[in-house]
């Protein structure tokens, strides 16, 4: 069952999640499911892809920011770049209630989906803006995750300069990992390098790189 899946897949990640959390990250999953022809979702093959794929990252993410900030003074500010269907970003905020979310995405059509989701769900510690990062934004995050952006090497500068300092941006990475061939900068550092596999997935290892800024 999907409830069963992101329960146990979460504790994998060392994380309690509450049968409420996992009955609003399926809530979200269907709304997605009922809204994909309007978002152009064609890669979605089905409700239950959206949890194990999907929300398994979200839970991937979620898990090491909460070990990242552990100590920190909330609200946190976590934010979520080209955030599209809002996968990433609204798993973390189901997953870190006390955390303020930002969802960064360009289209308008999607954002329209993102607050209308915000609404169904009764989600009060997210928001949604309208914008494409690095086009006249300026952003102080304590962490911010991207994953369907682009290439590591080409978004590296402009998602580090929405971090604040001591800060962290976290980008999904593949099987190989593509980090920029002259290193990444001299005041950003490598600070872990998470490898993980999906449910249905367990052959295939996907990475998570946390890379915080000095």
């Amino acid at each position: 069952m999907p409830k069963k899946t992101l329960i146990n897949f979460a504790a994998s990640r060392g994380l309690t999640l509450s049968d409420k959390q996992a009955d609003t990250l399926l809530n979200y999953a269907q709304l997605v499911w009922q809204k994909k022809d309007f978002l152009n979702l064609t890669s979605v093959a089905g409700l239950r892809e959206i949890v194990t794929r999907h929300l398994c990252d979200g839970l991937v993410a979620g898990a090491e920011i909460a070990r990242l900030t552990q100590g920190k003074e909330n609200p946190l500010q976590l934010a979520d770049a080209g955030t599209g269907a809002g996968y990433i970003g609204l798993t973390m905020a189901v997953l870190l209630p006390h955390a303020q979310v930002t969802l960064i995405e360009s289209l308008e059509r999607r954002c329209s989906f993102l607050n209308w989701v915000i609404m169904q769900l009764g989600l009060k510690n997210v928001r949604v803006k309208n914008v494409r990062l690095g086009q006249g934004t300026q952003f102080e995050f304590d962490a911010l995750t991207e994953r369907a952006m682009g290439q590591l090497p080409d978004i590296l500068g402009i998602c580090t300069q929405a971090v604040k300092k001591r800060g962290h941006f976290v980008a999904f990475q593949g099987e190989n990992p593509q980090l920029p061939p002259n290193g990444l900068g001299e005041n950003l550092i490598l600070k872990n390098d998470v490898c993980y596999a999906l449910p249905q997935e367990k052959e295939a290892k996907r990475h998570l790189l946390v890379i915080e800024k000095l």
